[in-house]
């Protein structure tokens, strides 16, 4: 008891002064002037000038053509970039604080199907590794449950709040289906054999198309049962259907299905061998978030750089993408959205279309679009300003950022230890 005690008081401590404090409501006005402003929708103004009142962008355009007086606070950004706040698609961010610590680990449920579990009430808003978001830009995060046939629900979360219910952009977007594997890999983790077919593939499809047919056929009189009433949304077409699949039999597979099924909104995740089935996907309207990008090939006999161009692909046949980083370490790792986009750039896509694929393709793909993912009159002024190109680890430096017009701040703790030794190193 005495260990739990000091395990819970470790967090405890550990927390508790980890994130700023939250920027007030947004009470000010603010002019950006000068800036090179990157749209997020493929357009780009040289010289722009953005007003922002009440929280909301009133005013975008270009200043070397509209002369307008200047309201509220002045803020020359003569030779920087202004950009929409990156969002980070399939994220644990917030339900994690360290792997160690059982305590502070909540991303999953026990169980195979739990389609009623809801991130959005483990996520921590007071996390560490949510405020090292900010400094590169990444401002707002879809926050996904793990694990079983069918995790739960995701949310959708900024990055400046003092609790879970002020950080929600849109609750409860979508369920995750993670899809049965048609491969597996034999032998042990150190002693790994070959990638065998899986022997209980139909059996496990089989069981997750009965469980729908029950979830559609449950009419919630009597006893109510929360997994099925979960399901209800997304079967109705009011919610998403997030489908964690990759390899082109397996997208094939999940295409019939969505097809029997009915589903009317789906997404699929990951995807891997998706360049394969493009002419599906786009007659069929699913966007993809495509697969980590600094990533090994999915397969023995694909092209070194298929995790790089993979994005580029889809988009050049017309399916909608965004990004998504699952895998190791994959929430200390979200900080590195843009610079995910900026590889895609070193692989061929032209830079605007490639913020596209964390601001405004993002912003579609979870349904915020009408106010989030590009910088446009009436749309939030969730937005940041940097020094350089900011997909551009040499350039991403952050001088302001603001989240529905709240003028947040850019300190964490990585920062607070750097200037610390940093000064140690100056005195000796």
């Amino acid at each position: 008891m005495k260990r739990i005690i000091y395990i819970l008081c470790a967090v405890v401590g550990f927390t508790a002064a980890a994130q700023q404090t939250p920027a007030p409501e947004a009470n000010k006005s603010y002019t950006i002037m000068n800036a090179t402003a990157h749209i997020g929708n493929g357009e780009l103004i040289e010289n722009s000038v953005i007003v922002i009142e009440n929280g909301k962008i009133t005013t975008v355009a270009d200043a070397t053509t509209v002369k307008m007086q200047p309201k509220g606070e002045v803020i020359n950004a003569s030779g920087l970039h202004v950009y929409p706040g990156i969002i980070a698609c399939n994220t644990t961010l917030g339900l994690v604080e360290i792997d160690a610590v059982k305590a502070s680990d909540d991303d999953r449920e026990i169980g195979t199907y739990n389609p009623h579990i809801r991130s959005l009430i483990a996520y921590n808003a007071e996390s560490r590794v949510v405020e090292t978001m900010r400094p590169n830009g990444v401002l707002i995060a879809q926050v996904v449950p793990r694990g079983g046939r069918i995790s739960g629900q995701s949310s959708v979360m900024q990055m400046d709040a003092w609790n879970w219910e002020d950080a929600a952009v849109r609750v409860d977007d979508g369920v995750h289906i993670n899809w049965p594997r048609t491969f597996r890999r034999s032998g042990s983790w150190y002693e790994p054999g070959p990638t065998i077919p899986s022997k209980n593939y139909d059996k496990e499809v089989d069981e997750l198309t009965q469980f729908l047919a029950a979830a559609r056929a449950y009419t919630g009189s009597g006893k109510k049962d929360l997994k099925y009433a979960s399901l209800k949304p997304v079967l109705a077409g009011n919610a998403t259907a997030y489908i964690h699949v990759n390899g082109e039999k397996a997208i094939r597979d999940v295409l019939g299905f969505v097809k029997e099924q009915g589903l009317k909104k789906v997404v699929l995740v990951g995807a891997q061998g998706a360049q394969n089935v493009t002419k599906e996907l786009v007659a069929m309207k699913i966007p993809v978030l495509a697969g980590r990008v600094h990533d090994l090939p999915a397969r023995d006999d694909a092209d070194y750089d298929m995790p790089y161009k993979f994005p580029k692909l889809l988009s050049d046949a017309g399916v909608m993408v965004a990004l998504e980083n699952s895998g190791d370490m994959e929430r200390h790792q979200a900080r590195n959205f843009p610079f995910y986009a900026g590889t895609i750039v070193g692989f061929g896509m032209d830079a605007e279309k490639a913020l596209q694929l964390v601001t405004l393709n993002a912003a579609t793909v979870l349904g915020i679009d009408k106010d989030y993912g590009s910088l446009e009159q009436g749309k939030s002024a969730t937005l940041f300003i940097s020094k350089g190109d900011a997909l551009d680890m040499r350039g991403n430096q952050l001088s302001r950022a603001f989240i529905d017009g709240r003028d947040i701040s850019l300190n964490t703790r990585q920062k607070d230890l750097n200037d610390r030794y940093m000064e140690k190193y100056r005195k000796q």
